[in-house]
């Protein structure tokens, strides 16, 4: 019987290089891992090819914007797939991920599917952005990362991926305490929206931050729909589970919506007939009832009712509970040890029943001040302030989007910086909606804020969003960017921030005197010199 064995390993190394057989050998991994990670049909080195990449072993692998053009929030998976095709498999991994950079997983987008690509994470799982349509993927290119030899570690040592990285005393493996000091909603009585400005208390020395970074923060499952979800499955809530409980385990252990695939499977194990070739529809993507995208883990449940898988096995089948990332909407330069943060909390309808956001809800009705939650700094990925602090900046930030926004102006005024600050806003309603009024007015009076732009979509029969506010002011957008402000965009990846990105593209056409073509060169080479920053969810 003949076995599939993965190819062997061909000699890249010259047989008169200075090596023992032993070298020899693991060099000729090491450059195959470099030259081809998705197999090995190269050709062998040459001396000087040998030599120049032994020489450059300890360099970074070339990964920037034209190396990595799928990586970008805001373009959907297929397009990002399509432009990795061709690509060794461990870059078509990096393409699956949803190209946040955020942290949830541990990792950033790049080093997550190096982990996975070195065999140092097998979980393919974790990214919470990506959600199901991610982890589809991840597992389709795991069966060809089967079949390709390991690569060794010395390659992300010389890559300079995650061995390379500081360990900090605190993190997402290590939270640090933060105590809650208060929580106040934003939005005025009569608004359609509920956000929440919470504030901590993060003495714990170790967490340092700076503006622009991120909060991660470990939320626990809402109790109601816990308790639903045992009833449902009619198991003992006490039921043990690797020294906790099942009801533990609901609570801060596993993440309850949406409904996983590995679910579906483990119900197409003890159920049968027609309910069988439904689950196993869900477990491979499919959506035979048209209502794939509402299940959660109890409409899973419920959808095949009388179905009682063991206990342990059903959480065991269940995903990861993430934590979840907040931008600081505060700076250290004014109190350190105070962080606050912008939270929209989460709320609708499926059904007859009213579906919560895990984090936000905890934040805005499960945790009262001084109580503790659980917390590590994500440093940001490129978002951060101009070195120079004479620098002007443009910030487009709608909704939360303002948050770190709120921070980059706190940090100007302590830091008495030179640069002109110009802060585009926009939520529905101006009477209910405008978050921080008071703070920005006192930046603008101050001088501070040198300009404000403000756009709300419900305050009459037009709808005004932040890309019509700065297409109507584009002479002198074009004037700030003429005079090398940096542009910052923080808020949803998939509408708002594209159409900012057009807008500025139309604006730089019209009154930089360029065609479409040029003015889209224009934004993409800001981008490249780190002039044009995105923190897009």
């Amino acid at each position: 019987m003949t076995q599939n064995l993965p190819p062997p390993i061909p000699s890249l190394v010259p047989e008169t290089a200075p090596f023992s057989e032993e070298q020899r050998v693991w060099l000729n991994g090491f450059f195959a891992g470099l030259v081809s990670l998705d197999g090995f049909g190269v050709t062998p080195l040459s001396g000087e090819q040998a030599a120049a990449l032994i020489a450059g072993a300890g360099t970074k692998a070339a990964d920037d914007d034209e190396g990595t053009p799928w990586h970008d929030q805001t373009l959907p998976l297929a397009e990002r797939m399509q432009l990795a095709e061709g690509k060794p498999l461990r870059w078509r991994l990096m393409a699956a991920m949803a190209q946040q950079d955020c942290g949830q997983c541990g990792y950033d987008c790049r080093n997550y599917s190096g982990a996975i690509f070195s065999g140092k994470e097998e979980r393919l799982n974790l990214c919470a952005p990506g959600g199901k349509e991610t982890a589809r993927m991840l597992k389709k290119l795991y069966e060809e990362f089967k079949s390709v030899p390991a690569v060794p570690a010395a390659v992300e040592a010389a890559e300079g991926e995650v061995l390379t990285e500081p360990i900090p005393r605190y993190s997402r493996d290590n939270p640090a305490l933060a105590t809650v000091l208060s929580c106040k909603r934003l939005n005025k009585p009569g608004s359609q929206k509920e956000t929440w400005h919470v504030e901590l208390n993060v003495s714990t020395r170790g967490l340092d931050y700076t503006v622009g970074d991120s909060f991660g923060l470990f939320p626990t499952n809402d109790p109601a729909l816990v308790d639903a979800i045992i009833k449902a499955l009619d198991a003992p809530a006490d039921f043990p589970i690797g020294g906790r409980t099942l009801r533990e385990c609901l609570l801060d252990g596993v993440s309850l919506s949406p409904a996983p695939d590995m679910l579906f499977q483990l119900f197409s194990y003890i159920t049968g007939g027609e309910r069988r070739i439904k689950a196993r529809a869900l477990a491979s993507g499919d959506d035979p009832d048209g209502d794939a995208e509402t299940l959660d883990v109890l409409a899973a449940i419920e959808k095949f009712p009388g179905i009682r898988p063991d206990p342990e096995a059903f959480i065991e089948a269940l995903d990861p509970l993430q934590p979840r990332l907040y931008s600081i909407s505060s700076s250290p330069k004014l109190d350190p040890r105070r962080v606050a943060l912008t939270v929209d909390a989460v709320r609708y309808e499926v059904g007859s029943r009213r579906r919560l956001g895990v984090a936000s809800t905890y934040l805005a009705e499960r945790v009262k001040p001084g109580m503790t939650v659980r917390i590590y700094v994500q440093k940001a990925q490129a978002f951060a302030l101009p070195a120079d602090p004479a620098v002007p900046i443009i910030m487009i930030g709608p909704g939360t989007g303002v948050a770190p926004f709120r921070a980059f102006l706190q940090e100007r005024w302590a830091t008495q910086a030179s640069g002109r600050n110009w802060l585009f806003f926009g939520h529905q309603r101006s009477n209910y909606d405008f978050f921080y009024e008071d703070e920005f007015k006192s930046m603008k009076s101050s001088g501070v804020l040198t300009r404000l732009s403000l756009a709300w979509s419900r305050d009459s029969d037009q709808k005004i969003y932040v890309q019509d506010r700065m297409r109507e002011v584009g002479r002198d957008l074009w004037a700030w960017l003429a005079d090398g402000a940096h542009v910052y965009v923080c808020g949803d990846a998939k509408r708002m921030a594209k159409d900012v990105e057009l807008a500025l593209v139309d604006v730089v056409a019209q009154h930089g005197a360029r065609s479409a073509e040029e003015a889209a060169s224009f934004v993409s080479e800001l981008k490249k010199k780190g002039r044009y920053q995105q923190d897009v969810y």
